[in-house]
């Protein structure tokens, strides 16, 4: 017997459904979620029931990992972004000394400086203006340029905060 994509995708989900709880799986959900969704949507993609799934969003609420915001009478649900780049900054200064910190920034700004001088512009959102549909090679830049604009960004963060916690400490 062969099994088809739709029997797959089926096993991935009652194997996700019983290697976690309702919570986990309603916590990922909302982690993934940069617009806001209501508790039904994020019922349906959790696999659980929608009161269920409101009940743990609140939770989330509760906690600072997840906000609310309103569609007229529907409120909907998506992850906290401060929260998300809070944790981002804690982990890069765990994981990474000063040293390597300040290497990576040295790197990533002379990766900036190609993207500019590559393009002849001073930002992503300049190229933009520039690319033709069917340049692939740039698109594909464009999107690395603000990822990398983005890592620099958490990585001046992360350095600053280790400043301040070690000024704290004083």
């Amino acid at each position: 017997m062969t099994e088809t994509w739709e029997d797959v995708n089926e096993q991935v989900k009652a194997d996700w459904k019983e290697e976690t709880t309702p919570f986990e799986r309603v916590y990922e959900m909302v982690e993934q979620t940069h617009d806001g969704q209501s508790a039904a949507e994020i019922a349906d993609r959790a696999l659980v029931s929608e009161p269920t799934a409101r009940r743990h969003c609140r939770a989330l609420v509760n906690t600072g990992f997840a906000e609310t915001e309103q569609d007229g009478q529907t409120t909907l649900y998506k992850r906290n972004t401060d929260r998300i780049l809070m944790s981002r900054i804690r982990e890069l200064r765990e994981e990474v000394d000063r040293p390597e910190l300040l290497d990576s920034i040295k790197e990533m700004k002379a990766e900036i400086r190609r993207y500019e001088d590559r393009y002849d512009v001073v930002s992503p959102e300049e190229l933009t203006q520039q690319l033709d549909a069917d340049e692939t090679e740039g698109w594909d830049d464009l999107t690395a340029w603000r990822t990398t604009r983005q890592n620099l960004a958490v990585a001046h963060a992360a350095l600053a905060y280790d400043e301040a916690s070690h000024q704290l400490a004083v």
